[in-house]
């Protein structure tokens, strides 16, 4: 049995359908027991910041996908190798290599990494760039107007489709071999936003524009909508150069044996009308 956490989210699904195309055993772990999942999978309820709600979730689960930054990591961790499970797959990403306390998003990645490697089970470390589905925050702007307005307008990022961390995680999560590895996954190409936009934008068959943020903008718009802890992390990341999320790695083709998708491939499959 393989346990999902974050089954709903952009990584989590995926998996969770290729999981169920392989016709191995999956349960997710869910908030609420009305979530909607594809047939066959089981639902436990429980929360990973509470261990003691985890009991039936962990029960003779052999392998769990598991997201960052819980309180209590260390409690839910024993209590899943007491529980039997043997493998853990953890949804990281690149700053945990920075290992920076005083950033807000880098701390919760490592902390997280180091709980996972302490707790006694095998291990494999996700470390995702930029993912293709943050451009879904342009939606409403879509929607509203051919404009789109954007932070950062000068850092390439060499984004990766979800699906594509998924396969890597199920490949982790479902063979030998992956233990103590961290894989850099990224798309095959490094893109600005203006060229993300201009990929939509023939995908959409609309003249669209793009119109880069300055810094003070991009700062008020974001504090609006996160904490200013982590508008700080990603102005770290990104103005004053700390991350640099715009090389390509080859991992996701090593663990899949296919390569990487573009964004044009996730841009045609998310955008183009079933």
């Amino acid at each position: 049995m393989f346990l999902v956490t974050g089954a709903t989210g952009n990584v989590g699904s995926e998996l969770v359908k290729a999981l169920v195309a392989a016709e191995a055993p999956v349960r997710v772990l869910a908030r609420r027991a009305d979530v909607v999942v594809p047939d066959g999978v089981e639902v436990a309820v429980g929360d990973l910041n509470s261990a003691e709600s985890l009991g039936d979730a962990l029960a003779g689960v052999r392998g769990m996908f598991l997201m960052p930054g819980y309180g209590g990591m260390e409690g839910m961790l024993a209590q899943a190798r007491e529980s039997g499970v043997q493998r853990v797959a953890l949804l990281s990403g690149g700053s945990a290599a920075l290992e920076d306390m005083s950033n807000a998003v880098s701390r919760y990645m490592t902390l997280s990494e180091r709980a996972v490697r302490d707790a006694g089970m095998e291990w494999t470390f996700l470390r995702p760039r930029a993912f293709m589905s943050n451009v879904l925050r342009w939606m409403p702007q879509l929607e509203a107007g051919d404009t789109v307005r954007a932070p950062f307008p000068d850092v390439r990022l060499a984004c990766v489709d979800p699906r594509d961390i998924a396969a890597v995680a199920m490949h982790a999560l479902t063979e030998e071999g992956h233990d103590g590895r961290i894989y850099d996954l990224t798309g095959p190409e490094s893109l600005l936003p203006a060229e993300q936009l201009a990929v939509v934008s023939r995908v959409l068959k609309r003249d669209l524009k793009f119109v880069g943020m300055t810094n003070e903008e991009a700062r008020a718009d974001m504090e609006a909508n996160m904490p200013v802890e982590y508008v700080d992390a990603f102005f770290n990341f990104y103005v004053d150069g700390a991350l640099d999320e715009s090389e390509v790695h080859p991992d996701v083709e090593k663990v899949t044996g296919r390569p990487a998708g573009t964004f044009d491939q996730w841009a045609r499959r998310t955008f183009t009308p079933a």
